[in-house]
């Protein structure tokens, strides 16, 4: 027997090109293959007779070859191979293309299986390339549940059945991870059965029943990964901390504190008196007063002898909640800083000789805190701010620098509660559900081109009072295919043209970072009237003064992006505006749009982006850290993710010390798994 660790260059027909195509599908080792599972099934079962036939529906039939298949030559590179076959009840012209296989396998008078769908009416019905095998063979692409896999460049789906069947004819699948009680509960096939059944089902139930399986153990094996990070964590031992009045912090603030940030901070306050690091997520609406959460942390953490580390996703944004720390803490007493990429080699040394020495007890940086040489002398929290941005292994870089520090993070990506339970299923959540007093919701519409010379005069009304606009394009530069608003050209036109008398700016992903920095800070300083710019602005700039968000094309975005832009004005207390102008007039895209006219509630419409585009948004290339699902789909397989995250909860109840094969296997395939998501993070 092979192991599944072997490469599947052992297998027959696969030599160093064709393992080159598989390697593009992340397929190298027998197991790779044996989990790459199919998308989709073809029922290939029933067998028609060719009356039954309908125009455009594949299917399966049996007849028999009438006439020897006649070939022509119709031009350089295309031979056209016609034959006519029969049964009891018609007859049908099929049609080959190129096709050297089909003249030379199919015998006048010979029956076999044909798959394929009819085209034209009933007076003149044919068919273009079936497949067919003899009707006195074994079935290989016929009379079967077919599996239909991804594919690469240059490998066909045949290629991978043959490969596939190969793999399981020569080692076993992947161990059982999943205790027999735990499979009677939820109704899941053994681990051999299920891995054997989704590559070769007998009937379109048992791949059903196959794929619940796979989808199941994805995502049990995710949540059991969580639970026992949860678990060992609360394990460790940390000194309590005891000096937790905030009542000089609360003084401190220019503003009373909104409920849901005052439970959020007692939430913090009762992990910090347990002796166990918190490991805890705030997650609140755009403009819900996270910073004042963290500050309070901070603060706290200060006034027990702690040092704390808050790392933003930007420089400007770090450079922001530095001003802003140092503006509250001074009067109290507590030093702050700021290390970012952007400051001298001098400036860098000097800021970490005095965080080494303990002199700084509230530091805000980017990725150079991560580097080797920024050492704390006492670091007892970590806050991580746009949380999707930063990944488990670089939260854990940045925790590795005290002992076990007690870690906040802060996302303004409302979530569904099902899928944050996936996400930061290792965290204890915090919710932000309350807007602070004053902040005013922003007005959203929803228009067409037609619109444009009113858009284009409230731009500039909203100028001449003094206020900033975002126009937010969805590609860089011109593309004619797409007839996407390009940033650099919409932003020449606007400055040529529309507002020559205004200032305008640009902003987008491909410039570089010292260039993308300066905009936005020239932005912020009030420098330019308008910034054109791509999705780049979602996060990293805070602008109280711009009071107006235009979206071009935005059917082009999730609606949870959409959120997350039109979080960028409202900061101040003017009036703002969101326009979303959209020349796709489908019902499905005006439904979705409107819903974000709708509501201002982040959650809600994380709800509806999940409805109506699945969990894109949510689990797209942003959420570094998140290992990909092979077989589960977020939004469709609620009930299972459910009962997935229970029964992981009840693994390490029950069998969470156990010895057994299972158990042990488990271990394993978490200990691959969280290596694995790690390793894309870095």
């Amino acid at each position: 027997m092979a192991r599944l660790s072997d490469p599947i260059t052992i297998l027959k027909g696969i030599g160093e090109a064709r393992a080159k195509q598989f390697a593009n599908l992340n397929i190298v080792t027998l197991e790779d293959l044996i989990c790459h599972f199919p998308r989709a099934y073809e029922d290939r079962t029933q067998i028609l007779p060719i009356e039954k036939l309908q125009a455009d529906v594949p299917a399966c039939f049996r007849a028999m070859v009438m006439n020897n298949p006649r070939t022509s030559h119709i031009r350089k590179g295309l031979d056209l191979t016609k034959v006519t076959v029969a049964d009891t009840t018609g007859r049908l012209n099929l049609t080959f293309f190129n096709s050297p296989y089909a003249a030379q396998q199919l015998q006048y008078g010979a029956e076999y299986i044909f798959y394929g769908a009819v085209t034209g009416d009933f007076i003149g019905y044919q068919m273009t390339n079936p497949v067919f095998e003899p009707a006195d063979r074994p079935g290989l692409t016929t009379r079967r549940i077919l599996p239909v896999y991804p594919l690469t460049a240059g490998l066909n789906n045949r290629a991978v059945m043959r490969a596939v069947e190969q793999a399981l004819a020569i080692c076993d699948p992947p161990a059982e991870i999943l205790p027999p009680e735990l499979r009677e509960k939820y109704g899941i096939l053994p681990a051999e059965t299920a891995y054997r059944a989704i590559h070769q089902p007998e009937t379109m139930e048992e791949a059903a029943q196959a794929k619940k399986r796979m989808i199941f153990e994805e995502f049990f094996v995710f949540s059991a990964g969580l639970s026992l990070m949860r678990a060992s964590r609360a394990e460790k031992q940390v000194i309590p901390y005891t000096q937790l009045d905030l009542t000089e912090f609360y003084q401190a603030l220019p503003f009373e504190l909104t409920g849901a940030q005052k439970r959020a901070i007692g939430d913090i306050l009762a992990d910090f008196r347990k002796g166990s690091p918190m490991n805890r997520l705030v997650q609140g609406d755009v403009g819900s007063g996270k910073t004042m959460v963290a500050a309070a942390a901070a603060y706290a953490a200060a006034r027990n002898g702690f040092q704390t580390a808050l790392m933003a996703p930007t420089e400007i944004l770090a450079e922001q909640h530095a001003a802003s720390l140092e503006k509250l803490f001074t009067p109290l007493g507590i030093s702050t800083g700021l290390l970012t990429g952007g400051l001298t080699p001098k400036q860098k040394r000097e800021l970490r000789e005095r965080l080494a020495a303990g002199e700084v007890q509230v530091v805000v940086g980017t990725h150079a805190l991560l580097t080797g040489d920024t050492q704390f002398s006492r670091l007892g929290l970590v806050i991580a701010d746009e949380q999707h941005r930063f990944g488990v292994a670089q939260r854990s870089g940045l925790g590795s620098k005290g002992q076990d520090p007690h870690v906040l993070v802060m996302s303004a990506t409302p979530i569904p509660r099902t899928l944050a339970l996936l996400m930061y299923g290792d965290l204890e959540v915090s919710i932000l559900d309350e807007l602070p007093p004053g902040r005013e919701p922003v007005e959203t519409f929803l228009v067409g081109e037609s619109y444009r010379p009113r858009i284009n005069a409230f731009i500039r009304k909203q100028a001449a009072e003094g206020h900033q606009c975002f126009v937010v394009c969805p590609a860089v530069e011109e593309n004619q295919e797409l007839g996407l608003k390009a940033a650099e050209t919409w932003a020449q036109t606007l400055q040529k043209t529309v507002f020559p008398d205004l200032r305008i700016s640009l902003l987008h992903g491909q410039m570089k970072g010292a260039e993308k920095e300066a905009a936005m800070a020239s932005f912020a300083r009030g420098e330019a009237d308008v910034l054109v710019a791509t999705t780049v602005i979602e996060v990293g700039v805070d602008v109280p003064n711009a009071t107006l968000m235009v979206i071009e094309d935005a059917d082009r975005f999730g609606l949870s992006q959409l959120h997350q832009l039109r979080g960028r004005v409202g900061r101040g207390s003017a009036k703002s505006y969101c326009i979303l102008i959209s020349h796709n007039r489908s019902p499905e895209t005006l439904q979705r749009l409107k819903a974000l006219c709708k509501t201002t509630d982040g959650f809600k419409i994380a709800e509806e982006d999940l409805k109506l585009r699945g969990p894109g948004d949510f689990f797209g290339a942003r959420q570094s850290g998140l290992p990909a699902f092979r077989m589960g789909d977020l939004s469709g397989d609620l009930q299972t993710l459910k009962d997935a995250q229970q029964a992981s909860v009840e693994w390490i109840e029950s069998w969470g010390q156990s010895a057994s094969p299972e158990a042990m296997a488990l271990r394993r395939r978490i200990g691959a798994l969280f290596l694995r998501a790690e390793g894309t993070m870095n």
